[in-house]
């Protein structure tokens, strides 16, 4: 039986609708984007992978923030 992790496979649609041209986009399939990468990123959190990714996130944020004061 086939198996497929369901934030990989959304990561996937992200990466396909993302590398059309902008200018055949409507607001509609922007909207359907944005909503796509929103459920991504809410599958994502809650992993070791996301907990990983967001403390690298916090830590290039905060050592940008020192840097710039």
């Amino acid at each position: 039986m086939l198996t497929i992790n369901v934030a990989v496979l959304l990561a996937f649609i992200v990466v396909m609708r993302l590398r059309r041209r902008t200018q055949a986009r409507s607001r509609l399939d922007e909207k359907m984007t944005v909503v796509i990468v929103l459920v991504l990123g809410v599958l994502i959190a809650p992993t070791p992978f996301g907990h990983s990714l967001g403390q690298m996130i916090g830590q290039l944020a905060s050592s940008i923030t020192h840097a710039s004061s």
